[in-house]
């Protein structure tokens, strides 16, 4: 029997992920803005450093215990959720804001299909249907970027998502071992902005100003409480309903996407949008 108490919980959950998923459209918001003076590698260290700062100090504050028996796990996700970013932010860069965020969004097909080829799981007939209408809807969506200038974006956009799929593999490791939520975010971010510094290296910094410091912070703290509040809402709340709330991003990044730069969206682009979105609640139901 359901109490009130956990119906409580269940909306509250709810509405932690709503946030979340209005403050990651808001994140994208200020990677397609700040990729006018700063290349996609610079964002994704400012993003990532103001994280692992805050959490960091909070930590402290908290005095909780940074060590772990888990590092090896941490250090796989890192990288390969640093990548991810990366090529994330690069397609938000150079693809209408709604589009690069629902290929970002494919990852919960590639945790499926990553969950049968590495863990042999077995998926019951509502995701295996899940999955092939995410990929009917990958296709559709990908097909006028294929033919137009920007299609390595788009390849970029949707390899991002599977590595994402394939980080989140590592981050339900990570849950199992019983690793501590904040370490699991702070490890990424902290894994995430030395990375970046090493690839900065390679490249040439571009000055921080008065002009776009407010960027870089609207990025960061962004990204931070919307990976605070998505963590409260799978605590909190109902994991599914979090989990297909999440696509909320989609909806709000679409709307964003139209208000700022009148982002024209054609049907078929708006149908595979609808046929990956409903593949990520159907591959979430196992």
């Amino acid at each position: 029997m359901v109490t009130q108490d956990s119906q409580g919980g269940f909306r509250l959950g709810s509405g932690w992920m709503v946030v979340a998923a209005a403050l990651f459209a808001l994140m994208g918001l200020f990677v397609k803005l700040g990729a006018r003076h700063f290349s996609s590698t610079e964002l994704v260290f400012w993003r990532t450093l103001i994280g692992a700062v805050a959490l960091g100090g909070a930590a402290l504050w908290r005095r909780e215990r940074f060590s772990t028996p888990l590092l090896r796990y941490h250090l796989q996700r890192g990288v390969i959720g640093y990548v991810s970013l990366l090529l994330s932010f690069y397609a938000i860069a150079h693809l209408p804001l709604a589009t690069a965020t629902t290929l970002t969004y494919t990852s919960p097909m590639f945790l499926a299909l990553l969950s049968v080829l590495l863990l042999k799981e077995k998926l019951p007939s509502r995701a295996v249907a899940g999955l092939a209408l995410g990929f009917a809807g990958v296709a559709l969506l990908l097909r006028p970027t294929l033919s137009g200038e920007v299609w390595f974006a788009g390849l970029m956009g949707l390899a991002s998502g599977f590595l994402a799929g394939w980080s989140y593999l590592h981050v339900r490791e990570l849950g199992r071992q019983g690793e501590a939520e904040w370490r699991v975010v702070f490890y990424f971010a902290l894994i995430s902005t030395l990375g970046g510094l090493l690839l900065m290296l390679l490249e040439r910094w571009h000055p921080v100003t008065a002009d776009n410091v407010g960027l870089l912070l609207g990025l960061g703290v962004t990204a931070t409480l919307a990976q605070l509040a998505m963590t409260r809402a799978y605590k909190v709340g109902r994991k599914l309903t979090a989990a297909n709330l999440s696509y909320l991003t989609v909806v709000f990044s679409s709307l964003i996407g139209v208000w700022m730069w009148n982002d024209a969206l054609s049907p078929s682009s708006l149908l595979a949008m609808a046929l990956i979105v409903v593949s990520g609640m159907l591959a979430s139901r196992r």
